[in-house]
């Protein structure tokens, strides 16, 4: 016999979306010079013109020395901040930090991809989408349940985000943000070099005061 049970969502992993194209131009000519350092920094891709399965990105602090990018970053502090206070954080006890701030472009010849990891002692992470089309690479995130993997059943319709979801992705546009916990395994897919693809990686810390 079927009765109605009582259901609440309980220990969610929320996933934060907004598109703002606004910046684009701004940070792809900003960009644009610093990925040409990167490609030049590496001798294969200057010597042979052949870069499969290279990922050219900047120092991780690059981007926070810029005076230029003074709104982006502060942007990107602000919604940080109401995210964790949306979580339930007491984040008036914290001071947020910009921890890591760079730009990435994945080889122009197809293979450039991440493995999965998380971003250790941080506490916000997140991505602005550059150049990016339905035939580029994409961001995959994995459920961080390890309990629930110890025991994972095989999913009706892997198509569906429901409570069996073991990984999911989307396909992120020009103008795109994503912001998620630093605890959230992700990766991104292997690239086929078709169009660009090129983004920015960002890293919250929360400083007790």
């Amino acid at each position: 016999m079927k009765i109605e049970l009582k259901k609440e969502e309980v220990f969610s992993t929320p996933l934060y979306f907004y598109n703002d194209e606004s910046w684009l131009n701004k940070l792809n000519l900003i960009c644009d010079p610093i990925i040409e350092e990167c490609k030049k920094n590496n001798e294969q891709y200057y010597i042979n013109n052949k870069d499969i399965g290279f990922t050219y990105h900047s120092d991780t602090q690059l981007l926070i020395k810029l005076p230029e990018l003074e709104e982006f970053r502060n942007f990107i502090l602000n919604q940080s901040f109401f995210i964790l206070n949306d979580q339930g954080y007491n984040v008036e006890l914290y001071n947020l930090l910009l921890k890591e701030f760079w730009v990435q472009e994945f080889a122009k010849d197809g293979g450039g991809h991440h493995n999965s990891h998380i971003h250790s002692n941080s506490h916000i992470s997140g991505f602005y989408f550059l150049k990016c089309s339905n035939k580029t690479s994409f961001p995959v995130f994995h459920d961080p349940k390890l309990n629930k993997r110890m025991s994972q059943l095989f999913e009706r319709n892997p198509q569906n985000i429901t409570n069996s979801s073991e990984i999911i992705n989307f396909k992120p546009k020009p103008g795109s943000f994503v912001f998620f916990n630093s605890y959230l395994e992700h990766q991104f897919v292997v690239d086929q070099g078709i169009e660009t693809f090129r983004f920015i990686h960002f890293n919250i810390q929360a400083l007790l005061k």
